[in-house]
């Protein structure tokens, strides 16, 4: 059988870099084996998850839909650096306007076009991620012990399941070993992304992020947004949150409670390419 020549093209946002597939035309039959061969950074192209582009499930709501599978398969329920890679890879294909909507399988996202380059492709863009929901498990700034080592931590929905953590130097924080104990923890039996924060100045935050079916990525934009939350609800941030991840920096503004929040950031197209899809 001769292999499926799949195009993609190869995008990222703070360096959270994605294989994107149009999949409308060009189905896709096996999604999470296409995720685990193309984000290999050895024998594969390389990256932190595969999107794929579908039409929405209704058009009177969205004008596409976003798949988006981690390096091990796992789907996740949505991204704020892959929609804002979705977003420009449709928005300099003249195929939506300055805002569209994206469905999403945590409901659809509104997005809007900021900041265009010189030759009118998308530089800057954001997205509305949704309304924070606080669940039990822990909350909200409680108490978590971990193999002996005492901390605090608040866990919310932002499509994705977010648990936050606060630390004193992010930069010597041990991310790869407590990440993956919170990530796989039984509290949280979807698994959880994790992200570690240290304040920095008024409404200011570093971040390094677990990310689950992942590992630690160079940026993740719903946990920026979820982090920006927390801390403005446990830190008393202002609405306006600049996140400084590990390249780059995103913003996030949230009016508060029972409110959506939005994220904003770069988007940036490295190269088109084509796979051999046995």
């Amino acid at each position: 059988m001769n292999p499926q020549k799949l195009p993609f093209v190869k995008l990222h946002g703070c360096a959270n870099d994605y294989v994107l597939v149009d999949a409308a035309a060009h189905p896709v039959a096996d999604p999470a084996a296409l995720a685990r061969a193309s984000a290999d950074r050895r024998t594969g192209v390389g990256a932190d998850g595969l999107l794929l582009v579908l039409p929405p499930a209704d058009r009177a709501r969205a004008e596409a839909r976003m798949r988006m599978f981690n390096p091990d398969g796992g789907e996740a329920e949505m991204c704020g650096n892959g929609l804002r890679c979705l977003g420009k890879f449709l928005f300099d294909r003249q195929r939506v306007g300055r805002e569209f909507r994206v469905e999403t399988l945590a409901g659809v996202c509104a997005m809007r076009v900021e900041a265009t380059a010189a030759d009118g492709r998308a530089r800057e863009l954001s997205v509305e991620i949704g309304v924070p929901d606080f669940f039990r498990g822990p909350a909200l700034d409680e108490p978590f012990e971990l193999a002996g080592r005492a901390l605090r931590l608040s866990a919310l929905r932002l499509g994705n399941p977010h648990a936050i953590v606060f630390v004193d130097d992010v930069d010597h924080f041990p991310v790869t070993s407590v990440g993956p104990a919170i990530e796989r923890d039984p509290r949280f039996p979807e698994r959880v992304n994790v992200s570690f924060v240290q304040p920095t100045g008024p409404d200011a935050l570093r971040q390094r992020t677990w990310e689950r079916g992942v590992g630690e990525t160079l940026a993740c934009g719903s946990g920026a947004t979820a982090a920006a939350i927390v801390a403005r609800r446990v830190r008393g941030f202002g609405p306006d949150v600049a996140v400084r991840v590990r390249n780059g920096e995103l913003s996030v503004h949230w009016d508060g409670e029972g409110k959506p929040a939005r994220l904003r950031g770069p988007a940036v197209e490295v190269f088109e390419g084509v796979l051999d899809v046995e």
